[in-house]
């Protein structure tokens, strides 16, 4: 099922290894999962770990939620595309991973030291469980907007940059986009206010603000009882970047096309030596979904489940590319390019069989140099290609982009 929502990375599930697949129930198209039950949760959990302060409150909150919060949750997860993300842990698939090359990064060793050294693993076992690791995405998705008075970073220091190329990309590309909004994502602005907690959980588990003010009010007591979390500042609530837009949404949300960029992704590219371009080069990949969204090109392929999520996907990362290395874009040099794309490297996944399957690691960063090679070989260099001839250069090369890689 196709989703309206890109994601570029969202690491919770693989900081916890195969969680989620144990806990989706009924999801909003029907889909039909497994619960997990209160006494499994509990051994899973395993709260004779915990302290007794701790436990006390988890079982206060267990109180105040509704008796089939996990269901609620997983249907949330399924409506909003929480599921498809590329960090999922991969199993064999129809496209036999044998013939393909493909490796951890240095971002995923990165981002397994994330919650590393927890003083109580327990309690963020627990959080997970809760969906606490996705609601600073929840609240960026359905409730933000953009402002003049936005930062990117977590001191700011990309607020100039993505500000001036978010101005760049949507003067490049021959999609309306005046209305696409380009906002940043801050873990800390959710966890240190109930208000904003509370109403994402009122999104997604139904209801009131005003139920779950105290609910969200124990939530933030326990997300600062571990310092590892760092009170919601841990990059692990904020590790994505993705575009949403209502268009040909089965469920449209009423919010405005956007594209959203957290500050745990900047802050991992910064942690890998890409903090110099690998941000431009997220945003201009982000913004190659938006012209999707306006082309239609989601939906313009024979190709389904995996397939047609790596076409999607390695196809945003060849448009971002162009846009960066093209003289009327970013204006960017190949070589500064294809640094920078080496975030889609990094970013690159295994799951052959899931549906958000991106791309393994060379197949992404050969988009993005195909993309590049477009924009420097063009004849005329001030010709910016519309984004449907762009696409068919790309339907074209796709079949070599994805061919087996290993050596035998």
């Amino acid at each position: 099922m196709k989703k309206s929502i890109a994601w570029a990375v969202t690491l919770v599930t693989a900081a916890t290894c195969t969680l989620g697949a144990d806990l989706p129930a009924a999801a909003a198209d029907g889909t039909k999962a497994t619960v997990a039950t209160a006494s499994s949760l509990g051994a899973a959990i395993d709260t004779s770990k915990l302290d007794p302060k701790t436990k006390a409150l988890v079982d206060e909150i267990l109180a105040k939620l509704p008796a089939d919060w996990q269901a609620r949750r997983a249907a949330t997860a399924a409506k909003y595309g929480i599921a498809d993300t590329q960090w999922a842990d991969a199993l064999n698939s129809a496209i036999n991973p044998g013939d393909y090359q493909c490796q951890d990064t240095v971002l995923s060793a990165y981002t397994d030291t994330l919650l590393a050294g927890a003083d109580q693993p327990a309690l963020v076992f627990f959080l997970y469980l809760l969906g606490a690791f996705d609601l600073p995405t929840y609240d960026a998705l359905l409730f933000g907007s953009e402002s003049k008075s936005d930062t990117f970073g977590v001191d700011g220091e990309y607020t100039h940059q993505l500000t001036s190329e978010a101005k760049d990309l949507k003067r490049f590309w021959d999609i309306p986009s005046t209305g696409i909004q380009v906002m940043p994502m801050h873990g800390p602005d959710v966890f240190s206010s109930p208000e904003r907690t509370a109403r994402v959980l009122a999104a997604m588990y139904g209801g009131t603000v005003e139920d779950y003010l105290g609910l969200a009010q124990l939530i933030i007591v326990l997300v600062n009882y571990e310092p590892v979390l760092q009170g919601g500042s841990n990059p692990m609530f904020t590790f994505n970047a993705f575009a949403y837009s209502d268009k040909n949404s089965r469920q449209p949300l009423g919010v405005s096309d956007r594209i959203i960029v957290g500050d745990g992704v900047l802050q991992g590219m910064k942690a890998v030596g890409l903090g110099d371009t690998a941000p431009r080069a997220i945003l201009a990949h982000e913004f190659g979904h938006q012209v999707q969204y306006a082309d239609g090109l989601f939906d313009n392929t024979t190709l389904t489940g995996p397939e047609a999520t790596r076409r999607t996907e390695l196809m945003a990362d060849a448009f971002g590319t162009y846009f960066l290395t093209h003289s009327r874009g970013e204006a960017l040099n190949a070589k500064r390019v294809l640094d920078s794309e080496k975030s889609f490297y990094q970013v690159g996944d295994c799951g052959f069989t899931s549906n958000g399957h991106h791309g393994t690691p060379n197949q992404r960063f050969a988009a993005s140099s195909w993309g590049a090679s477009v924009a420097d070989t063009a004849a005329n260099q001030g010709h910016i290609l519309p984004s449907m001839k762009l696409d068919g250069l790309f339907e074209a090369k796709l079949p070599d982009l994805v061919k087996p890689d290993a050596s035998n």
